[in-house]
């Protein structure tokens, strides 16, 4: 007589020491990216707050409060103006420079009476407008 033969099936282990290890490790290089990632944090901060120059101008403001203490306000009342001057100047030269052919600024003449007439006022003009507008901007 046979009789039936029951087998149960082997139970394989995996060693627990190896994943710990490994959990471990992926811990450690998260808390690493965290912390790279604070630092580069910490510093685009400082880049930021070193390239502003609103605040440097509104120290530089500042620092002469006591002698001249409306120029800011000033400026931010003459800013407009200045812009709408800059504005009218620059669709003067744009409107100038359609209504002739291109090949006109080839004359040397025709070149330097555009230049006199447009280059240096355009030019001050805009020097100008770099100056004042960060003052305007700053003035509380």
């Amino acid at each position: 007589m046979t009789a039936p033969m029951y087998v149960a099936p082997t139970q394989i282990q995996m060693p627990d020491a190896p994943v710990s290890a490994a959990v471990a490790e992926l811990a450690d290089l998260m808390r690493q990216t965290l912390d790279v990632q604070r630092e580069q944090l910490a510093l685009l901060k400082a880049q930021m707050a070193a390239q502003d120059q609103a605040s440097r101008w509104r120290a530089f403001l500042g620092r002469w409060s006591d002698e001249f203490p409306e120029v800011g306000g000033h400026c931010k009342q003459v800013l407009p103006a200045l812009e709408r001057a800059y504005l009218a100047l620059v669709k003067e030269t744009t409107d100038r420079l359609r209504a002739e052919s291109p090949d006109d600024l080839d004359n040397e003449f025709v070149l330097g009476e555009f230049l006199d007439r447009y280059g240096l006022r355009l030019g001050q003009l805009g020097n100008i407008l770099s100056q004042i507008g960060p003052l305007a901007e700053a003035a509380s």
